[in-house]
């Protein structure tokens, strides 16, 4: 799954630190996650979503599955 998460974060200032902070999870997890070898739950992805006041789908987007 690729996501904007990187860029959302730079655009806004904020480090990893501080994302992993607002969301209350490790900056290990938002690491992760940016990077691709890590797909958030659910329930962070609607967190996350949340946070930068965008939608689910603006954030994350599937990937075709070739690698």
């Amino acid at each position: 799954m690729n996501n904007r998460l990187r860029v959302l974060r730079a655009e806004l200032g904020w480090s990893q630190a501080d994302l992993a902070t607002k969301l209350e999870v490790s900056r290990q997890s938002v690491n992760a996650i940016e990077t691709g070898k890590y797909d958030p739950s659910l329930p962070l992805a609607f967190k996350i979503a949340k946070l930068f006041g965008k939608t689910i789908e603006e954030i994350f987007q599937e990937t075709d599955g070739k690698q």
